[in-house]
């Protein structure tokens, strides 16, 4: 199976949450915080969405940043992933 996003909506793979703090404490799974990090999966075309022209600026495997509480979390197999609108993506993440 396949995740084909509709308009501006762009698929998001969450990159791992840490697991240890930067002094070494290790931590349980419930206290890790989600990660707003992710990898970009699948981009929707754009176009018209809201009586306005979106145009794509985030491409299949950029690293982005994303607003907290925003998407959907959709589990497909294995996998999890975020489905979320391009104006919750906050930045992208440049080597």
């Amino acid at each position: 199976m396949k995740l084909v996003p509709l308009g501006d909506k762009v698929v998001l793979k969450q990159l791992k949450a840490e697991e240890t703090t930067k002094s070494g404490i290790v931590l349980p799974g419930q206290a890790q915080e989600k990660p707003q990090q992710a990898e970009v999966v699948a981009v929707g075309p754009g176009g018209m969405v809201d009586g306005k022209e979106v145009a794509m600026q985030v491409k299949v495997g950029d690293k982005v940043i994303y607003s907290k509480y925003s998407g959907t979390e959709v589990k497909l197999g294995n996998e999890e992933f975020v489905v979320v609108r391009q104006n919750d993506i906050v930045a992208i993440v440049e080597d």
